[in-house]
Formats: structure tokens, C-alpha cells, sequence
């Protein structure tokens, strides 16, 4: 599987299915980043990462077009976000799923209703095709079917991030945001996490753009992985090239303390 992502990441002809240019967004007169430029290309887990508060999640917002920009472009799947008519901006949201930090589940709905929300709102389907498409996303992430009738409040930390994940995945997206998908998971919980995400990025063919700070993933699953610094993309390639890199923030990261402790239990 190795060598087969690594033949994928190597091929720069690929189609880029995000692509940002020149990139500014601000609150107030802070400016968080300003001139970033990213691909995310087809069939990629693509890792991002940066210090804390640097707009790892602004940039996803960004581009799922819930934080304004300054300035800039993004296309996804080749089509300029900011000239799309209303309905030809709906049909591209439909193409892409996300996970929030958090989970961001509503707590007054089960998880079979927290599924349904996004089919609810694009598909004209009866009760009993709802249920049964909202019962097969919920055993696609590993959840069993009595966790379909819980509220948000009686499921685990992981439960929550899974249930999370099939809402992602209700109108089988082809590009998976997530942010911060591991945060608040014990290791084990972690590392499970990693792989359903990575059994789901072959055997569904998705794009997966994830926001996190989890080494392991890093390591693990990402094919490539961008770094967010001073509001710019300072260094973007696989893992081997983060760790030959001498930015200084970028060898603090890779090759601190923890991430000798990772690359050793890896060993």
C-alpha cells in the first residue's frame, strides 16, 4: 500500500480538486493568512498542520465558504467558488462531506436523525429509504445499530466522532474534510480512527483534506501533508520531506520530543 501511495503522490499530473491561490483572510485587523497557496489533489489524504491559532480550521472554512475571504481564488473541482450561481453552489457542496471538531452533532437528534440531516435537505426520499441509507452510514463507520436511536450525550468520545463521520459521508461525498478528526481519542481510539479513515479513503475513492495535529496520522495515512506558517504554506510534500526540512518550526515538530517518542514506537 506504501509503494502504491508513494507512485500516486509522485505523479504531478494529477487533477487538483481544491486549489487555492493567493489566498487572504482577516478579522478585524488581524490578518491570519495572506497569499497561501494549496493543491489538494484527487485521491489523496492530505495532512495539514501548523502551530495552534495559526488558521489550520479558518482555511477549511474558508474554503467550504463559512469564513469570508479577503482576497484570493478557490476552485474546487475546477469551477471558481465565487462565480457559482446558487444552484450550481449547492450542486458543489453536495460533492463534499465534513467532520467538525468536536463532532458538532445536534444534541436533540439521534444519530439516525443527525445522519439524515444533509439527505433531508438534498434528497427527496420516503421515511423508509431515509432510515435505511442513514442505517448503512451509521455500519460503514464501525458504529452497531442500537447507536442509531442515541442522543449525542449517551455515546462515547469516539462514538461521537464516528457518528459524526457517516453525517460526513450521507450523500457519499468525493472530498472528506476533517478537522481535527483524533483530537480528545485515547491512542487506541486514535489509531482506529486513522485506519477506518483510510479504508474508507480506498474502498470509497475519496479526497481527504484533514486538519490535524496527531503525528501518528501524519505518518500513518497522509500521503502528503502541507504546513501552515506565517498565513503561508511553508512546506508541502510527504513525510519524508517534512523531516528533511530545516524550517525551524518544522524540525521543532518532526523532531521534538514527541515525535521521536512516535517514530519509535512505529520502529
Amino acid at each position: 500500500m506504501l509503494e502504491t501511495r508513494s507512485r500516486i503522490v509522485a505523479d504531478t499530473q494529477r487533477e487538483a480538486v481544491i486549489r487555492v491561490r493567493g489566498l487572504e483572510v482577516g478579522f478585524g485587523e488581524r490578518t491570519i493568512m495572506k497569499d497561501l497557496d494549496l493543491d489538494v489533489y484527487r485521491g489523496e489524504i492530505l495532512g495539514f498542520v501548523g502551530a495552534s491559532g495559526t488558521g489550520k480550521s479558518v482555511l477549511t472554512r474558508a474554503i467550504l465558504g463559512l469564513v469570508p475571504k479577503r482576497a484570493g481564488t478557490i476552485e474546487v473541482f475546477g469551477e471558481n467558488v465565487d462565480e457559482l450561481s446558487l444552484a450550481s453552489r449547492k450542486a458543489i457542496e453536495r460533492r463534499w462531506g465534513v467532520l467538525f471538531q468536536f463532532g458538532a452533532l445536534f444534541s436533540s437528534l439521534t444519530v439516525k436523525e443527525n445522519v439524515q440531516v444533509p439527505m433531508r435537505e438534498y434528497l427527496h426520499l420516503s421515511e423508509r429509504l431515509l432510515d435505511e441509507l442513514a442505517m448503512l452510514k451509521i455500519e460503514m463507520v464501525g458504529l452497531k445499530p442500537d447507536a442509531a436511536d442515541k442522543l449525542p450525550s449517551e455515546l462515547s468520545g469516539g462514538m461521537i466522532k464516528r457518528a459524526a463521520l457517516a453525517r460526513a459521508l450521507a450523500l457519499d461525498p468525493e472530498i472528506l474534510f476533517l478537522d481535527e478528526p483524533t483530537s480528545g481519542l485515547d491512542p487506541i481510539g486514535a489509531g482506529e480512527f486513522d485506519d477506518l479513515i483510510a479504508t474508507l479513503q480506498r474502498t470509497l475513492g475519496l479526497t481527504v483534506f484533514m486538519v490535524t495535529h496527531d503525528l501518528d496520522s501524519l505518518h500513518s495515512v497522509c500521503d502528503r501533508i502541507a504546513a501552515l506558517g506565517g498565513g503561508r504554506i511553508i512546506a508541502a510534500g510527504p513525510i519524508e520531506t517534512m523531516l528533511a526540512s530545516d524550517h525551524p518550526w518544522l524540525k521543532a515538530y518532526f523532531h521534538g520530543k514527541r515525535a521521536r517518542a512516535a517514530m519509535a514506537g512505529e520502529a
